[in-house]
């Protein structure tokens, strides 16, 4: 049945990723990530007060980061919206944005109510992103050289030119090991399995799968994109400690499930948004130029499926004289 077109969210939550990026690209490479996280924290939460949504964070800074706002169960907007599960992370990579690494960026996604998994104690999980053509030839627990010549054949590409995400972890010794004897190709970079998992379902990157353990709140907001681009997320919780693996199961979660993007996001009607802040391939950070500062987004729409790339020129003249964010 046909439709009018709704409100696309997306498009009032990279204001607020622009914000976030804008606000923390200051402390680039100056070695003080607490102080760019802090940063984006503070325009990010500025951001939601002026939006017309009753949010409240399932994804937040956590317990993890010692956060004072946007923590797990925090009411955000005006509350005379639609009731929404709101994920954040103000700044996903802040060791990439202290040392002036790249693809760090700000990330916010939000989708009905109720619709997002909740991790609870849990704070690693194992991840196998792939985009749409690949999204049923995967199994998380199948041997890595059968996911990849799945995937190549999948993409119509040689498993010698596959290229594959993996964060530089010692608890993935093993993994890459694996992924250079069938052949494949290997990104390595130090953080940001978000960006990863982007750049695996994203259609101009270079990257063609994710693989290894990373942040479990990471991989929930990543599945609202995922979700929006017909890819697929497989995941199963991988407590990295003694003391996760005992919170999880006293919590009654089950170590054993895998859980698809379907069970992380329920709902279609998701979005997506992510903004540079330090340079890179997947996107740019930010960049100043005179009075204008230019931002570059991903924005994802999950019920139609639409992408979009945007580049903003930020006047900072005029946004100092008024804006409440420290920019």
């Amino acid at each position: 049945m046909a439709e009018a077109p709704e409100k696309n969210l997306a498009l009032d939550i990279v204001r607020i990723t622009e914000a976030a990026a804008l606000a923390s690209a200051r402390w680039l490479g100056r070695g003080n990530k607490e102080a760019g996280d802090g940063a984006a924290v503070d325009a990010m939460r500025i951001g939601f007060a002026s939006l017309h949504i009753d949010g409240t964070v399932v994804i937040g800074e956590g317990e993890k980061d010692h956060a004072p706002m946007l923590y797990n169960g925090e009411k955000l907007g005006r509350g005379d919206g639609p009731a929404l599960d709101v994920a954040v992370d103000p700044v996903e990579g802040t060791n990439l944005l202290a040392y002036g690494r790249p693809n760090a960026i700000s990330v916010v996604a939000v989708a009905p109510g109720g619709s997002m998994f909740s991790p609870g104690p849990s704070y690693y999980m194992q991840k196998l992103v792939v985009s749409a053509p690949a999204r049923d030839v995967v199994d998380l627990d199948a041997p890595v050289r059968d996911n990849l010549n799945n995937i190549s054949r999948a993409l119509g590409k040689d498993i010698r030119d596959l290229v594959v995400f993996v964060l530089d972890k010692p608890r993935h010794k093993r993994l890459i090991e694996e992924i250079r004897e069938a052949g494949a190709r290997i990104q390595l970079q130090t953080d940001g399995d978000v960006a990863g998992a982007l750049m695996a379902v994203d259609p101009r990157s270079e990257v063609d799968v994710m693989m290894g353990t990373g942040g479990t709140p990471e991989g929930v907001i990543t599945a609202c994109a995922i979700k929006g681009l017909d890819g697929q997320i497989l995941a199963r919780l991988d407590p990295q400690s003694y003391v996760e693996k005992e919170a999880i199961t006293e919590a009654g979660i089950d170590l054993r499930e895998i859980l698809t993007v379907n069970d992380l996001v329920k709902s279609d009607d998701c979005f997506f948004a992510a903004t540079g802040i330090s340079g890179g391939d997947f996107l740019h950070g930010v960049r100043y130029s005179g009075q204008r500062t230019i931002t570059h987004s991903m924005v994802i729409r999950g019920k139609t499926g639409t992408i979009r790339y945007v580049e903003s020129f930020h006047n900072m003249g005029k946004l100092s004289k008024f804006s409440a964010v420290q920019y």
